[in-house]
């Protein structure tokens, strides 16, 4: 470990969503609401969410600045989540995020969601595709593992096993 550089070390927050990880939880997205895919990314989540039923708006405007759908369905740029989350739950918007399991350890979570939140666990590790600039792509490149967070989704069960 001693040549580890971690000043070269480059946080990203452009993970694409794949379709699979939506067609997991499809039944646990209500299909009577509107559904605000808030983190655009390429355009392609939200567009995965109209093919499998859902109501979708997405736009590429900025979150914090905008309050929009009925439901929050995303994949929020990681880096984010303390703000992400506070302005979610101020606003009192249910919201189905996915996030890495380890978000669930942090301080802030607990202060911001604690007794309030339920788990959706997948069946596997979710392959997002890593965005690398404007025209390449890495598929199958995640080394960690998520959750369907979810906040006022009225689920059946607080964790949920795939």
């Amino acid at each position: 470990m001693s040549t580890f550089n971690h000043q070269s070390f480059i946080k990203h927050d452009d993970y694409m969503t794949p379709k699979s990880a939506w067609q997991d939880i499809i039944d646990y997205i209500p299909k009577d609401e509107e559904i605000w895919e808030a983190f655009y990314g390429d355009g392609e989540s939200g567009k995965y969410l109209d093919e499998l039923g859902c109501k979708v708006v997405q736009e590429p405007v900025d979150f914090f600045e905008n309050d929009l759908g009925d439901i929050v369905v995303s994949n929020p740029p990681f880096s984010k989540c303390p703000d992400i989350l506070k302005r979610l739950v101020e606003l009192e918007k249910p919201f189905i995020l996915i996030m890495p399991s380890s978000k669930i350890n942090t301080q802030y979570f607990r202060t911001i969601l604690k007794d309030k939140i339920q788990i959706i666990i997948p069946k596997k590790r979710i392959q997002f595709i890593k965005k690398v600039d404007d025209s390449s792509t890495i598929p199958n490149s995640c080394n960690f593992d998520c959750f369907y967070y979810c906040y006022k989704m009225n689920l059946e069960r607080d964790i949920i096993w795939l």
